[in-house]
């Protein structure tokens, strides 16, 4: 349990430095479009995190090198794993955009 919370907030910290530094500062801003921000930023963060398990889950997946292998297929593997998490998290994904939704709707009131 406690290497999945170590794991969980160096991702959390990975997205905000990446992406959601500019969503807090339209939040601060007051626009309109608060909540679409916020709500494309969890998904991305979901999709981000699903990413990740999805590598880390097929790591150990042996590549039989008569029909695959080399730099293209793991570059294509990356891409692949990428469109899977972006799929998931838009489909409703594990749950974990919703808490950070929450999350950042708490950090706009403060």
């Amino acid at each position: 349990m406690d290497y999945t919370t170590n794991y969980l907030s160096q991702l959390s910290t990975s997205v905000m430095d990446n992406k959601s530094k500019a969503d807090i500062n339209i939040l601060a801003n007051g626009e309109s479009s608060n909540l679409e921000n916020i709500k494309k930023t969890a998904e991305d963060f979901e999709a981000v995190f699903i990413t990740q398990m999805l590598q880390h889950m097929f790591d150990g997946v042996e590549t039989n090198e008569l029909f695959g292998g080399g730099h293209a297929e793991d570059t294509m593997k990356v891409m692949l794993f990428d469109e899977y998490g972006k799929t998931i998290s838009a489909a409703g994904g594990l749950g974990i955009a919703e808490h950070v939704q929450r999350e950042l709707l708490a950090l706009q009131e403060v």
